[in-house]
């Protein structure tokens, strides 16, 4: 029994030492490995050194090869797509294209793509458009299309015949433009029927301890609408709480005082206590409605308008806002507020309609349903989306017409696109206002001046026509502008005389100034250009 212990044991001992010599002869191994490799690497490190060195030519090689199939399929791309050239830099895009239902163009605001013969149409946004920088001379097949939301105190000019006629697309306020804007501060129905801010009756008529009847907000004092003196005379019939740097004689809590927070929920809920609010536009023009007076429609805030003439047709319902036109002086609109004011039956007639969300209103609800954008909705395009898909659909048309040998449709902006009479000013505004009276002037005397230019501008640039004259050589055409701008401002008792030498543009200068008689004393109060051949 011992005996066969032992020989346990000693297997056991042979077992230990055999299993320990392998773990060492492994290590060995592994470590010969690791010996020979790093020699194979040492000895290899010279050829590999130099196949590095010839790398670089090859990837250079590689890498020209690759930017000049990017740039094959760019110049391929522009090719294939008309390109819409964005004169004003509102988008900021450099290059995009874009897709417009089964139709892609592409959009850009890089100017050097001006004479590129795949630009078809320039984009301008209002506000900018300035006579001194046009992409000239306009090539028969170049449309111009405009966006302009604004009001005529933003670019005047805009707003005379012989200047928005020379676009082919319009995007403005007005109902008669090719994109109708007129509802672009309105998200839709539902926000007008909603009653998230309404403030009870019988709640307003508690506050009305300590509010006025109503609130005025504004803080872009004395524009072309003359508003403020309106509201300067009615002050003395009827109490108005002035916030805004208007006319203010009540202050905003401090963090509403920014004028961006008149979006904000606070602000919302300080202005629907009120149960009147004047709501005057700047610039008094047909369709151009803002936020002033769509906001307190939202609040279940009667409005008082002024602003434009054709307010009627976009009413959510006959009996839900007071039009100061009506009333023949500020006077006669205080006594019929003060009367509503102390009539529960007579004022609930004017929010009537949003308590029992009935909006009668057909051209409103149709022109909400068919706009091709929305307002603050992601699921939507806005309207600069939908202004561009416009002009690049239109552009297509008329290259798949010319492709079937038929004539291209040629579009041009009415009169009608953006309709806005001269600013006039009430009788009755206060003598003693002194910056006022200048103020009133100025925008009188900015009407009549873009007036003038707009006279000249016209045939101006029918004069530099390519379809129409020769084209002016580079040098004689930066001349053209030269005496252009020179002949459009400075002050009105000097006499600017201009000689423009044309040599091979003799015929472009003798057409222009044939052509415009009113280029010869026309502009900034008899300024003359003169021509001699």
């Amino acid at each position: 029994m011992v005996r066969i212990q032992r020989r346990k044991l000693l297997a056991s001992c042979l077992c230990v030492t055999a299993t320990v010599f392998l773990l060492v002869t492994l290590q060995v191994v592994v470590e010969l490995g690791k010996f020979e490799r790093k020699g194979f690497q040492s000895s290899g490190l010279q050829d590999r050194h130099t196949k590095m060195e010839e790398a670089p030519m090859d990837l250079n090689a590689f890498l020209k090869k690759e930017a000049l199939t990017f740039n094959r399929k760019r110049k391929w791309e522009l090719e294939s797509y008309p390109i819409m050239l964005w004169w004003s830099p509102l988008t900021g895009e450099t290059g995009r294209l874009g897709h417009c239902g089964a139709d892609a163009c592409f959009f850009t605001i890089n100017r050097t793509y001006l004479h590129h013969h795949m630009t078809k149409a320039f984009l301008f946004y209002g506000t900018d458009f300035n006579i001194d920088s046009l992409p000239l001379p306009r090539k028969a097949h170049h449309d111009w299309a405009l966006f302009h939301e604004e009001s005529p105190k933003n670019n005047y000019k805009l707003f005379h015949k012989p200047v928005i006629t020379l676009f082919n697309y319009t995007a403005t306020f007005s109902r008669h433009s090719h994109l109708p804007l007129t509802t672009q501060y309105l998200e839709g129905i539902e926000v007008l029927k909603s009653l998230r801010y309404l403030v009870p009756l019988q709640s307003k008529n508690k506050l009305r301890k300590s509010l006025a009847p109503l609130v005025y907000v504004q803080s872009d004092c004395d524009p072309p609408s003359d508003r403020d003196s309106y509201v300067h005379e009615l002050m003395t019939y009827i109490e108005v709480d002035s916030y805004g740097e208007c006319l203010r004689n009540k202050d905003l809590p401090q963090q509403l005082k920014n004028p961006a927070s008149m979006d904000a929920d606070g602000f919302h809920r300080i202005i629907a206590q009120y149960k009147f609010i004047l709501a005057f536009e700047n610039a008094v023009c047909d369709d151009y409605i803002t936020e002033k007076f769509w906001r307190p429609l939202k609040l279940g805030v009667v409005p008082v308008y002024y602003g434009s003439p054709s307010i009627r047709d976009w009413l959510p319902s006959n009996k839900s806002a007071i039009l100061v036109s009506e009333f023949s002086h500020p006077r006669e609109l205080a006594s019929y507020i003060r009367q509503l004011d102390s009539d529960d039956r007579l004022y609930e007639a004017y929010v009537e309609w949003k308590l029992k969300g009935e909006i009668s209103n057909q051209r409103l609800l149709t022109a909400l349903r068919e706009r091709k954008w929305g307002v603050q909705d992601i699921n939507q395009d806005n309207y600069i989306d939908a202004f561009e898909c416009m002009v690049c659909t239109n552009v297509w048309d008329n290259i798949r017409l010319q492709e079937k040998g038929l004539p291209p449709k040629r579009w041009k902006a009415e009169d009608t696109h953006l309709s806005c009479p001269e600013p006039t000013v009430f009788a009755f505004s206060p003598l003693q206002r002194p910056s006022l009276n200048s103020l009133r002037k100025m925008w009188i005397s900015s009407f009549e001046q873009s007036k003038k230019e707009a006279q000249a501008l016209r045939p101006y640039l029918e004069g530099v026509r390519e379809d129409l004259t020769p084209a002016v050589p580079a040098a004689s055409w930066k001349e053209h502008q030269v005496q252009w701008r020179s002949s459009s401002c400075g002050p009105p008792s000097e006499q600017l005389h201009r000689t423009v030498h044309c040599s091979a543009g003799k015929r472009s200068c003798r057409g222009l100034a044939m052509r415009s008689p009113s280029l010869v004393e026309a502009m900034c109060f008899g300024f003359k250009l003169h021509f001699s051949f």
